[in-house]
């Protein structure tokens, strides 16, 4: 059926001017109702229910309408509040109450929350109803003395109570002692419980029931897996001996070109930084230790690695996280092509090197876990892109 249900006297009667109509479909009243239009001159579409005229023959989808619909009501909404003043704010992501009187109450001053700020909360809101919705009562996470890792434990703890959070570091012989330290100090400063896991009894053990098959082959990255894998099952070991969630501590940036091991750190219930870039985990971390060192400094400050191997570091197969993050945000989040981003003034092999490794990882991301989305455009859900397909942007 189609209602009018609301006018726009601005534009009525204009070229561009429309109605706004209610459309539902038969049985579905309840359940799929959509906001539509039907422009001045037009008609509809003989089905009567799918299609609604923007001028005679010419016909347009219900969501594109309906997109239509949004754009405008947003606007108007933009409009009124530039026009007015702010007297009162709730709490962002928590349960407030306001009283306000219109009349009376001056208008407020005061600067709006930060981007770290409201990611933050929004993320501990994230983590405390899953949490809770799903029945956990304990969580678990790998504490490897990094900037990732340490904002998850903070997060965790923020979220969901210091008793609750356990915190394991999995060193190996490629671990340094300053990263062992910092995740110590971390978990003391936090109140979390913290244990010490060598994971090298067991990669030394796999290597010798591997070495008759490699023979002579060179170590390579799959020695480096074989690592995160080992880790992976310790943490899943703890996780089903105590029923607790395993948070994953990958952020967004490594998850977009595959900078992660499937089955390995990658393993978990819940993916909390998956849709935060590495730039905004440190400008994280550092509102996290605006009024006090919580997290280590050197956590901040020394190169990121995954110390899978001797001096190892991210930029020795990554760009700078600044230049990355731009380009993943001009990718995936703002949809353009590679010519258009190379013209904002990216280096053109850069450019080529960040859009083939995102295209060509999309298989790790469909096994990952669940993530919170707290930018316009999450990988999974808010990104549908085959796994299996012949085209390449580069």
């Amino acid at each position: 059926t189609l209602r009018v249900i609301a006018t726009d006297p601005e534009h009525l009667g204009a070229e561009i001017g429309f109605f706004g109509v209610l459309h539902t479909w038969g049985q579905n009243l309840l359940h799929h109702p959509h906001i539509h239009f039907l422009v001045p001159g037009g008609g509809i579409a003989p089905d009567g229910q799918s299609w609604i005229a923007c001028r005679p023959g010419f016909f347009l989808p219900v969501r594109v309408l309906s997109r239509m619909f949004r754009g405008l009501f947003l606007h108007y909404l933009e409009k009124a509040f530039a026009a007015g003043e702010l007297i009162a704010r709730g709490r962002s992501f928590a349960e407030d109450f306001v009283v306000v009187d219109t009349e009376s109450s001056p208008p407020l001053s005061p600067a709006p929350p930060s981007d770290e700020e409201n990611v933050y909360h929004a993320l501990v809101l994230g983590l405390r109803d899953y949490f809770h919705k799903c029945g956990f009562r304990s969580a678990v996470l790998g504490l490897s003395g990094g900037i990732d890792s340490a904002v998850v434990a903070c997060l965790a703890a923020a979220a969901l109570g210091p008793e609750h959070v356990h915190g394991i570091s999995l060193p190996s012989q490629f671990s340094s002692q300053g990263s062992l330290d910092d995740a110590r100090v971390l978990a003391q400063r936090l109140g979390i419980r913290h244990d010490v896991i060598a994971i090298e009894p067991c990669f030394q053990s796999a290597l010798q029931q591997l070495k008759p098959v490699f023979a002579s082959r060179t170590p390579d990255t799959t020695e480096e897996n074989i690592q995160a894998r080992l880790r992976g099952v310790i943490l899943m070991a703890l996780s089903n001996k105590f029923g607790s969630l395993l948070l994953t501590t990958g952020n967004k940036s490594e998850l977009a070109v595959g900078y992660c091991t499937l089955y390995g750190d990658m393993c978990g219930g819940l993916a909390i930084i998956s849709d935060v870039p590495k730039t905004m985990v440190y400008r994280l971390a550092r509102w996290i230790n605006r009024d006090g060192e919580l997290i280590p400094s050197a956590s901040l400050t020394k190169p990121p690695s995954a110390e899978l191997r001797l001096n190892q570091t991210d930029q020795d197969t990554l760009p700078p996280y600044e230049t990355l993050d731009a380009i993943l945000d001009q990718y995936v989040v703002q949809g353009r092509s590679l010519p258009e981003i190379v013209q904002l003034g990216y280096p053109s092999e850069t450019v080529k090197q960040i859009i083939h490794l995102i295209d060509i990882n999309e298989y790790k991301r469909r096994q990952a876990a669940p993530g919170l989305k707290v930018t316009t455009k999450a990988f999974g859900v808010g990104r549908r892109f085959p796994i299996a397909q012949r085209y390449r942007e580069v």
